[in-house]
C-alpha cells in the first residue's frame, strides 16, 4: 500500500512540476511581451486598446481606511473607450517633456501603484508611502498604464511549490485529482428534496453534500449553475460555520456574492468589487472595516503615528517609546474589528489571487468554492487550496477557457484546467446540469449536440420562444453573396493602430490577430453589412416594440478591432440612436456570463486560404451562440469558414432550420 501511494505521489509531482515550468514559461513570455510593448506601441494605441489613461486629472490624495495611501485620478479624453483597469492590477504613472514628445520617448515615475478601484472615469490608486504625489501634480501633463502583473505569478508559482512539498489534506488532494486510482471518498445519506430546483440541480446539490474530497458542477449555458451554486453554498452552511468562495475575476466574484446576499447571506468581499454602487460596496471588507464603531479609533491612532513620524524632532529620547505605544494600541484594535468581522461572516469571497491576502493569514476553512474554474490557470486555484479541507469547481470547459499567451505552454498544456483534468479523471465526481432557461430548442440544439452530447434540453417555457411569427431562430449571412465585388473604396481590413491600410476583403499576412498585443483583424464591409442587417431586423420588428418591450441586443465579434469599429459605426448610425441603450458591443469574452434576446455575430475572417486563427478555438463560438434568448444572426464568409468541419456543420445545421417550416 505504500509503494502504490509513493507512485502516485511521484507521478502527481513530476505533473506539478511540468506546470510550473510551463507557468514560467508563461511568465516569461508575457514579461518580454509586455516590454516591447512598453518600448514600441505609442501612447495613443494603448489608450485605443483600454490599457492606458492620458492625460489624467489628478484628484484628491489620503489614507484609505486599510492604512494605505491613495491617490484619485480622472480620464478626461475618449470615455468612450473600453478599458481594462480592475482592482489589484497594477499600475506605472508617466509623463512627456515637450522634447521627449517629439522623440515618442516615455518617462516613468519610479513607483508602481494598485487599482483601489474604478468607477466609470474615476480610479483610485493605492501607492507606497514613499511615492513622491507631488510629482504627479506638477505641470507636465500625466498618465497612468496597465503595468506588468509580477504579483499573480509569484503567488501561483508559490502555490505549486506548496503543493510539490505538500503533506496532510494538500498533499493527498494533489494525488487525487492526477491519479485515476485513488477515488474521492464520499458521505451516504438520503438525497435531499429542494421544490424549487429541477432534477439534475438537486442532484448536484446532493453531490456537493456528500463529497468528502471534491464536486463539480458542469453548468452549460443557461442551466442554472449559479442557482445550483448559491443552494449549494447555503446548504453547506447548515453544517459549517463558514466557506470560502473564489473566483477568476473580480465580475465573476461580484455576481456570486451579490446572489447570496441577496439569500440573506453575510459575505465579507475581500478586495473592491467591478460595478461600484452601494449595494456592492455594502459587504466588502473595506467598507465594513470603516463602518466598525472602533474605527474612528482606530484613524486617529494612525493620524498620531504619521504626525509623529513627519514631526520628529532631533534628540527626542521619547520618539521610539512613543511611536511603539502607539502603534501597538493601533495593531490591538485592529486584531479586534478583524476578528468581529471575520467572526461575522459566513461566506469569505475573493478573486484566487486575492485568497493570498494578509486578512486571511492562519484562516482554515472546511470547504473551497470555485466558481467559473473552468476559465482559471491550475496554479490559480491552488492559491486557496491550502487553507481547504475539500473543494467544489462550478463552471463549463467546453465555453472560455483561461488565457495563455505563450503558444508553447498552450500546446504543452498549460491551459488545461484543474476542472478538466478532474473531469478526466474523476468523472463520477462531475455533476451536468440538463435543463437550460434561456434559449428556444433550435438555438440550444447544436450547442447541445456539439459540446455536450445531445444532453441538454430546453425547459417548456422557452422552447418555441422567438420575438417574430415564423422566423427563424437562426440564421447565417454569406457574406460572399451579400457584399459588393469589387468592395467600395474604404472597405476592407486595416490595423488597430493609428495607421489606417485599405485592402480587398483578405486578411492575409502580416495581419495577425491579438487581444492586446499586435495587430487585430477588422473587416469594414462586413461591419457595415452588420449593422444594415440588423437594421433591416428591427424594421421587422417595429420602433414601438423594440423599445416597449426593452428587446436588447448584443453585437459580438472575437476580434477587438471589428468591436471598436462596430462601436464607432454604431454611434454615427442615425437610424440606432433611440435605441443605444438597448445594443451592446463586445468581443466574446466581454458576453462571458451574459445573454441577450437577440445575439449578432461578425466573425470577420475572409480569405481565399481558409485560414481562421483563433476562430478555431471552438469554445469561444459555443459562448457567442449561447448568449441569444429568441435569435441568432451570423456573419461569414462561407467559403473560408466552412473549409473547417465545426463551422461546415454549422452552416448545414442553419441551413436546415431555414428548410424546415416554423410553427
Amino acid at each position: 500500500m505504500t509503494i502504490y501511494a509513493m507512485g502516485t505521489t511521484a507521478s502527481a509531482i513530476q505533473m506539478i512540476q511540468q506546470q510550473r515550468l510551463l507557468l514560467q514559461l508563461e511568465y516569461e513570455t508575457e514579461k518580454e511581451a509586455y516590454r516591447q510593448q512598453t518600448e514600441t506601441i505609442g501612447i495613443g494605441r494603448k489608450v485605443k486598446r483600454g490599457d492606458a489613461w492620458w492625460p489624467l486629472r489628478i484628484g484628491k490624495s489620503y489614507y484609505n481606511s486599510l492604512n494605505q495611501l491613495a491617490v484619485e485620478v480622472f480620464r478626461t479624453t475618449d470615455e468612450d473607450i473600453e478599458h481594462n483597469f480592475e482592482f489589484g492590477r497594477p499600475v506605472v504613472f508617466f509623463t512627456f517633456s515637450e522634447e521627449d514628445a517629439k522623440k515618442a520617448k516615455i518617462s516613468y515615475f519610479r513607483f508602481t501603484g494598485i487599482v483601489s478601484y474604478v468607477d466609470g472615469d474615476r480610479m483610485v490608486v493605492t501607492v507606497p508611502d514613499n511615492a513622491r504625489l507631488i510629482d504627479l501634480q506638477g505641470g507636465a501633463p500625466v498618465g497612468v498604464q496597465l503595468s506588468f502583473d509580477e504579483t499573480s505569478y509569484r503567488l501561483m508559482m508559490e502555490a505549486l511549490d506548496r503543493v510539490l512539498r505538500g503533506k496532510g489534506r494538500l498533499g493527498y488532494l494533489r494525488d487525487l485529482f492526477y491519479s485515476k486510482s485513488l477515488k474521492p471518498e464520499t458521505f451516504v445519506f438520503q438525497p435531499m428534496h429542494f421544490p424549487y430546483l429541477n432534477a439534475t440541480q438537486e442532484q448536484a446539490v446532493n453531490q456537493v453534500l456528500r463529497a468528502k474530497d471534491v464536486a463539480i458542477v458542469h453548468g452549460p449555458p443557461g442551466t442554472g449553475k449559479t442557482t445550483t451554486l448559491v443552494e449549494a453554498i447555503h446548504e453547506t452552511l447548515m453544517r459549517e460555520s463558514q466557506v470560502l468562495v473564489c473566483a477568476q475575476s473580480n465580475m465573476a466574484v461580484d455576481w456570486i456574492s451579490e446572489k447570496l446576499v441577496d439569500r440573506g447571506i453575510n459575505v465579507l468581499r475581500i478586495g473592491n468589487p467591478t460595478r461600484v454602487n452601494d449595494k456592492m460596496l455594502s459587504f466588502t471588507y473595506e467598507r465594513r472595516f470603516e463602518a466598525h464603531p472602533d474605527y474612528p479609533q482606530l484613524w486617529a491612532l494612525r493620524k498620531a503615528i504619521r504626525d509623529l513620524r513627519s514631526h520628529r524632532k532631533r534628540g527626542d529620547e521619547k520618539y521610539h517609546q512613543r511611536l511603539d505605544s502607539l502603534k501597538s494600541r493601533a495593531t490591538e484594535l485592529e486584531i479586534r474589528i478583524n476578528s468581529e468581522l471575520f467572526g461575522e461572516a459566513r461566506v469569505i469571497a475573493s478573486t484566487l489571487v486575492g485568497s493570498a491576502n494578509r486578512l486571511l493569514d492562519g484562516q482554515k476553512f472546511g470547504t473551497l468554492f470555485i466558481d467559473e474554474a473552468a476559465q482559471s490557470l491550475e496554479a490559480a486555484c491552488w492559491i486557496p487550496m491550502r487553507r481547504v479541507s475539500r473543494v467544489i469547481l462550478a463552471g463549463d470547459h467546453c465555453q472560455l477557457p483561461p488565457t495563455v499567451k505563450s503558444i508553447a505552454a498552450l500546446k504543452a498544456g498549460l491551459g488545461k484546467t484543474l476542472m478538466e483534468r478532474i473531469v478526466e479523471t474523476h468523472p463520477e465526481a462531475v455533476t451536468l446540469l440538463k435543463m437550460q432557461y434561456r434559449m428556444s430548442e433550435d438555438i440550444m440544439r447544436f450547442s447541445s449536440n456539439y459540446f455536450y452530447d445531445g444532453q441538454v434540453e430546453s425547459a417548456p417555457e422557452v422552447r418555441f420562444r422567438s420575438i417574430l411569427d415564423l422566423d427563424t431562430p437562426m440564421e447565417w449571412v454569406d457574406t460572399e453573396q451579400t457584399l459588393p465585388q469589387p468592395l467600395p473604396e474604404g472597405m476592407g481590413v486595416d490595423t488597430l493602430g493609428n495607421d489606417v491600410i485599405d485592402l480587398q476583403a483578405n486578411d492575409s499576412p502580416p495581419y495577425r490577430e491579438g487581444l492586446g498585443e499586435g495587430l487585430s483583424y477588422i473587416n469594414k464591409a462586413e461591419g457595415l453589412l452588420t449593422l444594415h442587417v440588423l437594421q433591416q431586423y428591427f424594421e421587422r420588428i417595429g420602433k414601438q416594440r423594440l423599445l416597449d418591450e426593452r428587446i436588447d441586443v448584443g453585437i459580438i465579434s472575437p476580434y477587438r478591432a471589428q468591436v471598436q469599429y462596430l462601436r464607432r459605426l454604431l454611434m454615427k448610425r442615425e437610424y440606432f440612436k433611440p435605441f443605444r441603450r438597448q445594443v451592446s458591443i463586445n468581443t466574446v469574452d466581454g458576453f462571458q456570463g451574459q445573454e441577450r434576446d437577440i445575439i449578432v455575430i461578425s466573425l470577420v475572417r475572409s480569405n481565399d486560404e481558409g485560414q481562421i486563427g483563433f476562430l478555431r478555438d471552438l469554445r469561444r463560438m459555443n459562448v457567442a451562440i449561447t448568449r441569444a434568448r429568441m435569435k441568432v444572426i451570423i456573419l461569414g464568409n462561407r467559403q473560408t469558414l466552412t473549409r473547417h468541419p465545426f463551422y461546415r456543420q454549422l452552416w448545414q445545421y442553419v441551413e436546415s432550420l431555414r428548410a424546415t417550416p416554423q410553427l
